[in-house]
Order: structure tokens, then sequence, then C-alpha cells
């Protein structure tokens, strides 16, 4: 009688998880989103810990974002011989498993190359979730469940900072990533239930491909423009733990997580950005309000209080989502046949600017202090205007 109520209920659990594919692959990129981003609001923590230069501290964000630079390009040609459902659970198995390993490491050296690890899996874990979303949900819903996805990516951004955060202040910084590697550890079984092959959209372009796209003026002043927009978002987002240990030395590490909480803004601008655009008229004209709104934001962190910051954070975040948004959009939007390499192009130079956000601006910070490594930042976002004002040209 127990054996057959057990199995009933696996056979329960087993239906409930076949028919919330969605659910799954949603989950599954909340938990590869805490990994990329987790260690962030920690990283003074480790600067301390460790003994490390805050250059070594902040390496750890760098090291993880550095594959997905180039792995819109060239992943293609990489990953095509795999089956996608079998490469998904075990990089996501492997994900949980370094996950593990990083938490058990005392190692400055090994918990560098862990990270590193992880930033070459994570590129295809997702777009891996992407082709499944395209695969699984009908053509009239893909658009809604594509942002969905980008909703918890967003929220996945935000749950990672703060929960390692506050996890960190009671209990050490160690356990927040052995939970998420079980969790991680726990998705492997529940990928099982996913469809069973899809194929994976990664792009194999030809050079030649490449440069016909790069020479579309329209397409390399939004490239060019996202390079430097998600620089400065990245800088910011990765020496703010520093500057707020700085002016408080006692905060805990759950307030730092918290400062975060302005990026969920980027949800509910992503899903109304179409409601912006028509409100002012056009996409080039938004996105240059997204520029102003961002370098307002940035001078809000000019004052070293908390609560300011915090709000600052909130205006910054819409100013970022607002040009993203727009951004990522128009290239769809004007891409046509050579849809797939445009957005290629357009992920790498985004994530290609992140990660040299993460600690090129660290030497002005270092040497120069917040308020001119704010004023290199503002200086950088007011430059894209140039790259907005020609887009804008080019569109009428």
């Amino acid at each position: 009688m127990i054996q057959t109520n057990r199995l009933g209920g696996e056979s329960s659990l087993a239906r409930f998880l076949s028919n919330n594919q969605l659910l799954i692959i949603y989950t599954c990129t909340i938990l590869t989103l805490c990994t990329l981003y987790a260690v962030q609001p920690i990283q003074p923590l480790f600067e301390k810990e460790f003994s490390l230069s805050r250059f070594e501290a902040v390496i750890f964000t760098t090291v993880i974002m550095l594959p997905l630079g180039f792995a819109p390009i060239f992943y293609g040609y990489i990953l095509e011989t795999f089956s996608s459902k079998l490469f998904l659970r075990n990089a996501v198995l492997i994900l949980g498993i370094l996950e593990l390993c990083f938490a058990w490491s005392d190692t400055y050296p090994v918990l560098l190359a862990i990270r590193a690890l992880q930033g070459l899996l994570i590129p295809a874990v997702l777009t891996s979730l992407m082709s499944y979303i395209s695969f699984i949900t009908p053509k009239d819903r893909v658009q809604q469940a594509i942002g969905y996805y980008i909703g918890a990516t967003i929220l996945g951004g935000f749950v990672g900072r703060l929960l390692s955060g506050v996890l960190s202040d009671y209990f050490g910084w160690r356990l927040f990533f052995v939970l998420l590697g079980i969790a991680l550890i726990a998705m492997f079984g529940c990928l099982n239930f996913l469809s069973e092959e899809v194929k994976v959209d990664f792009v194999k372009p030809k050079f030649s491909q490449i440069m016909d796209v790069l020479k579309n003026k329209t397409f390399f002043n939004i490239y060019m423009m996202m390079f430097f927009i998600f620089f400065v978002f990245q800088a910011l987002l990765n020496f703010i733990p520093f500057q707020l240990k700085t002016f408080s030395s006692t905060m805990g590490y759950g307030k730092v997580g918290m400062m975060y909480a302005g990026y969920i803004i980027g949800f509910i601008i992503s899903i109304r950005i179409l409601w912006m655009i028509r409100l002012f008229k056009s996409e080039s004209k938004t996105i240059i309000v997204g520029i102003i709104t961002y370098v307002i934001g940035l001078q809000i962190f000019h004052i070293n209080n908390y609560m300011v910051m915090f709000g600052g954070m909130f205006v910054f975040c819409a100013g970022f989502f607002i040009i993203h948004s727009v951004a990522s959009g128009l290239i769809s939007k004007l891409a046509h046949e050579k849809r797939a390499i445009s957005n290629g192009l357009y992920l790498s130079f985004y994530y290609a600017g992140g990660t040299v956000g993460t600690f090129a601006p660290g030497v002005f910070y270092h040497y120069l202090g917040w308020h001119i490594f704010l004023g290199l930042l503002a200086f950088i976002v007011l430059g894209t205007l140039l790259f907005a004002l020609r887009l804008q040209h080019s569109l009428h």
C-alpha cells in the first residue's frame, strides 16, 4: 500500500513536470542567472577573506562573463554535434557540481578557475533554454513566453545577488553556493521531462556575413552604443559593493544585495516598451530619453547615503533597460534575413562591453576615487549620445 502511494506520488510529480515544461525552463533560467551574478555583492568579502587586491576580487565577475562576448558567434560551430537535451542537462549538472566545488574551495586560483568553467557553460545553457521556449510554445504565444524568459533573467540576477548577500551575513558565504549547487543538480533531474529534442539556434556565420552586417551604419551605431552602455552598467554594479563598504564598513552584505532591487524595474519596462516608443514617437527618441535617464541616475550615486543610492538604482536601471529593450527590438525589426547573425553580434558587443566594464574602470576608482569614477562613467554615457544621434539620422 505504501509503495503504491509512493509510486502514485511519483507519477503525479512526473505528470506535473511534463505538463509544465515552461515552468522548468524559467526556474532553470533563474538558477543560471543566480550562478552568473551571485558573487557580485560579496566581492569585498572575498577581498578580505583571501587577502586579495581589489582587481583580483572583481575578476570573479569578469571571468564568468567573458565567454558571453564570443559565445553568440562561435558556439554554433562548437556545439552543433551535441544532442541539445543531453547537452543542456549535463551542462546544468556540471554547473551544480562546480557550485559545490566553489563552496568547498579555499584558494583563489581554484575559485577563479571554477568561475571561468561556469562561464563557458552558461551561454550554451541560456541559448538552449530559449530554443526550447520557441519549440514548445504555440507560435501565437512565443513573444509572451520570451517576455517571461527575460523576466526570469532579471529576477535571477536580483535573487542571486540578494540571497548570497543575506546568507553571507548569517551563515558565511559558502552556504548559498551549496544550496545553489543542490538546486542545479535537482534541476538536472527536472530537465529530463522536457520534450526529447529541439534544434538549438546557435549562429554559424561566415566572416563575410559578419562584415556585411558591421558595414551597415544603423547596426554598427547600435552595437557601439550598447558596448558602452553595458560597460557602464556592469562597472557601477561591480564596484558599488566596495563603495558601500567604504562609507559604512559595518554594512551587512544583505543590504548590499538589496541595493540591486532597482534591477527588477527592467521587467516592467521590457513589457511596456512599445507604449514608451509610441509616447516618444520613435525608437531613436526613446533611446535618447533612456540615455538622459541613465546619466541622471548615475549622478545620484555621488551622494554617499544608502537610501539615496537605493532610489538612484531604480532611475539608473530604468535608463539602462529602456535603451536595451529598444535597441534589441530594433535589431530584430531591421535585420530581416540576417536576423540570427545581427542578434548574435548585438549580444557579442553587449557582453564584451559588460566584461570590460567589470574591471577596466576600477583603475579610476582605485587611484582617483568614487566621484571621478562616476564622472568617467557619465562622460562615456554622454558619448553614446553620438551613436544615438547617428542612429536617429540613419533611420530617417
